[in-house]
This record gives C-alpha cells, structure tokens and sequence, in this order.
C-alpha cells in the first residue's frame, strides 16, 4: 500500500511541477489531474443515442453502474440498486434476493412480469407472451451495469408496458487473467462467496462465475440456499466479427414462511405459521450471438437464445388464520398441494443500425427481426405428502395438466432523423404475429376429467410511436409517444374454479407510453432528469359475477373478460448535486454527493364494472358498482428516495432513505383488512439503509452495510395465494460484512 500511494504521489507531484518549467505539457496535465482527485461519476448514467445496434434517442433511460453505487449486492437488495431510479415499486416477499420483482409508474411489480426482463440483452423470463415472470435474476455481484428504459422501449424490445430491464454481467476485456472474489457474512447466518476469472488472450475472451449463498432468513422457517454458475466464451474473428456464447444455470430451494394476519403482523413480523411449504426452481439460460459491422455504415447482431426451467412449490396454502396443524384421528398433517411448471423457449433476433446521410446531416435505421418459440406445462393441485419435507410426489395425480404453446414472429424499425444538428425525431413501428394455444386437463369435477381445449388465439398486431429530442451543450428535452400492449396470459385462460367461464371474445391489453422530460449534466456536479408520464392500459382482464344463464335461481359464475381501464400519469425526477464541488472543496474534503430521486404517481381506474353477490338463489341479488376514480391496486402514491455519499481515497460510504405511500390491494379499495389478512390497506413506510467500502493494497476491499437500519416495521404486499396468503412482511435490521479481492 506505501508503494502504491508513493508511486501515485510521485508522479501528481512531478506532473504539478511539470506545469510551472513547461508550459507545453499544461494541457496535457490538466486533462490527467481530474482522473486523480475527482470521485466517480454518480449513476445513473445515460444510453448514447446508438449503442450496439439499438437507438434510444427520444427515449428515458437509466444506467446503473454497480461499481459506483455503494450497496447490498450480496442478498440483492433491490431498494437500494434502485433507489437512484424514480419510480421503481418493489415488492419485498423475503429476504433472500433470488427473486426481484420491480414494476415501474404504478405497474406490478410481482416477479418484473410488466417488463421485458433481460441479461446481456436476451430474456430470462418463463415466458415472454404467455407467462413473463422472472423467476431468476442474476447476482448482482456478477452485474456490471442495470439498463433500465421505461415505456417507448416496447418498439424495439417487445410488448410489455414497462419498457425494457436488462442486467450487463461483468467481463474482462484488458487482462489475460484475472481473478475476483467477494466473500460474506450477515445476520441469521447468512453466508455467501463469489468467485469469478476472466481474461482476454489473443483473439479470445472468457468469464467464468461461481456464487453460492444460504442463510436462516430474517423470519422463522425462511431458511434457503441458492447457486449460480454462468460461463462465457468470445472469439473474434477479425476487429469487425466476433462470435460469443454463454451458459447460466441457478438451482435454489428456500423455505416459504408464509402469509400473516394483521394481528399476527401486528404482534411479531418474524413469525411464521407455516414450517412445511418450500419453493425451488432450477433455471438454464444460453445464448449465442454473432456481431459484425459490415462497413462502415452498418452493424449487426444476431442472438440465438433459449431457456430451460422449472417452477415447483410444495405446501399447505390455507390463508393464515388457518392453522396448520396435526389431526388427531389421522395422527399426521393435511396433505400439502404441489404445483410445477416446465418451461422451454427458444429465439432467434437479428438488430442491424445503418448509417447514411441526407445533405449534410448523418441518420441512423434501426431494423431487425425476431422469431419465438415457448412451451409451458402446467401441473396444478397435485395431492401432496403429510410430511415437512422438500417432497414433489403426488398421489394419485395432478387434477391439473396443461401444455401452453406460443409462437411469435416480429419485425420492427425506427428511423432517426436529424432534422438539424441539434433536433433529431424518430418515428417507430413495430409487427408482432403471435399465436397462443393450450390443451391438456384442466380439473377433474366429481370423478369425471374436464378437458381444457383452448383454441388457438391468433393476433397480428402493430405497434407505433415517435420520439423526439433536443439536445443543448450538455443537457436535452425528450418526449417519446408509443403504442404497447399485453397479449393473454395463461393464468388469465385458466380460472381457478371448473365453474368459471371464459369470454370466447377476450382481447389482449392494449394502450400507450407517453414522455416528456429534460435532463443532463450541469457544470460537472449537477446530474438530473425530471420528467411527466402518461400510461393508459385499456381492456385490462378480470372477473365479474353473472347469473347462470342470466337465470337468478341457478345461483352465479364468474365471467372472465375485459372490464376496463387504467390511466396512470405523473411526475418523476432525479437530481444529485456534488455538494463540495460545487463549493470547490472536494480535494480537501472529498466528493458528498446529495441525491434525491422522488415520484408522484395518480393509477386510477376509468370505467371497471364489478358485481357483488347477497343471499342465495332464488333470492339471490345481485349489485353492480363502477370503480371509476378508485385508485388501482398496488400503486403507492408517491415513492421517494433521499441519499448522501462521502468518498474521499479508498474510502466510500452512502446513507439512504426510502419513503413509499400507502396502497391498496384489491380494486375495490378496501380500507379495513380482512380476517385472513388477503385484503386492506397497506400503510406507509419508511425505510434507512447504511452502506460503505473501503480499498486497501490495491487489489483488496471491505465492504460493510445495515439495512433497515431503525428496524421498522413494514410490509410491500399482500398475497391472495403463493408465496402468502396474507401480509408478507419486509425484513427488519440485518446487517452485513464483505471482504474481497480481484487481481
């Protein structure tokens, strides 16, 4: 470390005495002093307006570069990666970080299903059309930078309303071998070790991870371990073609703690009534991708790509103030459900950029092409064992057993157009062809098996948009304007009871983006972005209660369909101010970055008809509401994140605060929760977290963090069914203790 810091000062001192003997090297050394005593560019960054082969001028977008974020990579603690990002909902359902699940302008978050969720920009979700949930992520400790661009995106990336999440994972590109590794230890025996190499040798580049992480968990019976393990492989051909491949497999099995009451919550958040349930998933993604730049006008890139997964939860799912308990004439437990999931995909996508000029300004095409394919078989209600244990076996069979398919074949394009050297508008379309069919068993009713024979759905839709920018000398206004949509999923095809019906006419989820924003940088110590938003998500899919053939004497049914929209609009805006630069003390006192990321978010319905239910046929009544001007469930009002960092040499620290309003968790807005805590509102909360680093001997690191540092006591969501039912509580004060090395 002396040689280190000697070796450093020599050569500033040399270079500042070089400045007073010869005047030429003065420009030279001014450019090199910044590197030396400024502190790192503070996430998020900016997308460039072309970067490898897709535009994102006239789009919002976010850079979050882990590196320059002080945080708790280790459990992935999402409210900390985020907090820079306005906004971001994030649904807390345990502590273990194996799921993230973020949803952005009032959206859900459960499992990211309102994005198009990526890694190294193809998917890793079960399902891009017919299911799209992460059940994986990778750990953030592999992750180089989180890609995050909101709404408009749908035109390149596909059809979710949220726009587009893509996790970057670290590479080596400068040496020939290097090796990291991360290894920690945290509250209620949380143990976790990363361990990467890499290197680039001649013509070819490797990356090769291993991460293992366990741990008790926060709550009682939350106990859960998790590995992943990811290759990757490059080979250039020539400095315009290069061809890679790469391999990620994660198996994890956690314990579900379960669902509480408002009083079970009330009394003690860490407790648990459920000590048999367990969830596990073991997940493959690959890829194969080929870039070249034909000339100097036109790049392209091709992914072929694909997954293999399971989803596999066992347990006794009653809601929470249902005990699970032995019976004394049986002597043994209730017989637990079991419930699995298979998935295959598989894709190919082909992006291209052309360069060309009209008069004297220069253009940029965006063009491409995608084919998908995606099965998913449904086992559902399998009669589980007595026992405690991880057991997926069944007896006598699942009354449930579907295969899901859905082919898909897009094309898209955007032009931008410089208009002038400063103004540039870029118009989108977008073609999508999916097709969705499904058959198998659906239930089995009194003994006699009720086939499901869903007929294929065929939709060929188009999608339009235009984005617009301005740019001045270091800042600019943007406004994107684009058209998404949301095809049926197949839980929507699948109601939980035989007696459901299903609109024959049921229609995908349509609507628009909207976005107005300025943001920049201001004199090196001010990075902002504040803008409006506008979302209309029409013909969103739900269930209304109608008689049996219109007839009050044959009781009801539920009729699954299209009952409306949601409009959600609002403000989000982030500034950080680099306080002693600013005040030109930043060489003495080291770099105090200030950051506030705050957003206000009006969801509400349009037009939702619902219907309730009194007595029983034939005097049944029936009573329909409208809920328009309620607010749409799971969508706080406002979430604002507050930070302060201090880093001066080796050493970085960052307090965080986040303050996120109430919701509401059914349509109807239910104020008082219901004995089984499934409904009611959720209220505010509050939440400190506490993280530092600190570099020794060049290659060595210590990093360190509290989370929930004044313990409160909170909640995110409520959960009508898995991984609940009932309130599943945020964690409470944890803490952690990382020591690292990478040569």
């Amino acid at each position: 470390m002396k040689n280190t810091f000697s070796i450093g000062l020599y050569l500033l001192t040399t270079s500042l005495f070089a400045q007073e003997i010869n005047p030429i090297l003065n420009d030279t050394v001014k450019t090199l002093l910044p590197v030396i005593v400024t502190s790192k560019i503070q996430s998020p960054e900016r997308m460039p307006e072309v970067k490898e082969n897709v535009l994102f001028s006239g789009k919002k977008n976010e850079i979050l570069k882990l590196s320059n974020i002080n945080g708790n990579f280790v459990t992935n603690n999402a409210r900390e990666v985020f907090s820079r990002v306005p906004g971001v909902n994030i649904w807390e359902n345990e502590g273990s970080g194996i799921q993230i699940n973020v949803g952005v302008r009032g959206l859900s978050p459960n499992r990211s299903w309102e994005l198009n969720t990526r890694q190294n920009g193809y998917d890793i979700s079960s399902d891009v059309f017919g299911y799209p949930e992460a059940y994986y992520n990778p750990p953030l400790e592999a992750v180089e930078t989180v890609e995050l661009i909101r709404g408009g995106a749908s035109l390149q990336f596909g059809a979710q309303f949220g726009g587009m999440l893509n996790y970057v994972l670290k590479r080596e590109t400068k040496k020939k071998f290097s090796f990291e590794t991360q290894n920690s230890v945290g509250s209620y025996g949380l143990m976790s070790s990363y361990n990467a190499i890499g290197g680039t040798l001649k013509n070819f580049s490797y990356y090769v991870y291993n991460h293992s992480r366990s741990a008790d968990g926060w709550r009682q019976n939350g106990e859960y371990t998790v590995r992943n393990t990811h290759a990757f492989l490059e080979y250039r051909f020539t400095t315009k073609t290069k061809i890679s491949a790469e391999y990620t497999n994660m198996d994890y099995q956690m314990k579900q703690s379960g669902g509480l009451t408002d009083a079970q919550f009330e009394a003690n958040p860490q407790q648990s009534f459920r000590n048999r349930n367990w969830f596990g998933t073991p997940w493959n993604v690959f890829s194969i991708q080929l870039d070249t730049k034909i000339n100097d006008n036109l790049t392209s890139n091709t992914k072929l790509f694909g997954l293999v997964g399971e989803r596999n939860s066992v347990g006794f799912t009653a809601t929470p103030n249902v005990a699970d308990e032995i019976n004394p004439t049986t002597n043994n437990y209730a017989n637990r459900r079991v419930d699995r999931d298979f998935y295959e995909n598989f894709g190919i996508e082909n992006r291209n950029v052309y360069k060309y000029k009209l008069g004297k300004t220069t253009h940029n095409l965006a063009f491409g092409a995608r084919a998908y394919q995606a099965k998913t078989v449904r086992k559902q209600s399998g009669t589980g064992t007595t026992g405690s244990d991880f057991d997926l076996s069944v007896s006598p069979d699942y009354t449930r057993n579907i295969a899901f398919k859905t082919e898909n074949i897009a094309f898209f394009a955007e032009n931008q157009f410089r208009v002038t050297e400063k103004f540039s508008a870029t118009p989108g379309v977008r073609f999508e062809h999916i097709t969705s069919s499904g058959a198998g068993l659906f239930a089995v009713n009194n003994g006699s098996n009720v086939n499901f024979d869903g007929a294929p759905i065929v939709r060929n839709k188009a999608l339009f948009g235009l984005g617009l920018e301005y740019k001045f000398v270091s800042t600019n206004i943007y406004a994107n304007i684009s058209q998404a949509y949301r095809p049926i999923l197949f839980s929507d095809l699948t109601p939980p009871a035989v007696t459901d019906v299903i609109d024959p006419n049921l229609k995908d989820a349509s609507g628009y983006n909207a976005d107005l924003g300025y943001r920049g940088n201001i004199n090196n110590y001010i990075n902002f972005d504040i803008g409006l938003f506008y979302l209309q998500y029409n013909n969103r899919i739900g269930g209304v209660r109608q008689f049996t053939n219109n007839d009050p004497s044959q009781g009801t049914l539920l009729y699954r369909t299209n009952l409306g929209t949601t409009v959600n609009k609002g403000i989000e805006s982030f500034v950080n101010i680099n306080i002693t630069r600013f005040l030109n003390v930043d060489e003495q006192v080291g770099n105090v970055d200030f950051f506030a990321s705050l957003s206000f978010i009006d969801s509400r319905y349009t037009d939702f008809e619902t219907f309730t239910t009194t007595g029983t046929p034939p005097n049944a009544v029936i009573t329909s509401s409208n809920l328009n001007g309620k607010r749409v469930e799971n969508a706080p009002r406002y979430i604002h994140n507050l930070g302060l960092s201090w880093g001066k040499n080796n050493i970085s620290t960052t307090l965080q605060y986040r303050l996120t309003g109430k919701i509401f968790t059914d349509a109807n807005n239910t104020s008082t929760p219901s004995a089984n805590g499934v409904t009611g509102m959720l209220d505010k909360y509050n939440v400190f977290d506490f993280s530092s680093e600190y570099k020794f001997l060049g290659n060595y690191n210590i990093r360190t963090g509290i989370n929930n540092v004044f313990d409160e006591a909170y909640a995110t969501r409520r959960a009508s069914g898995y991984p609940g039912p009932g309130i599943l509580p945020g964690e409470g004060r944890t803490f952690y203790i990382s020591v690292g090395a990478k040569f």
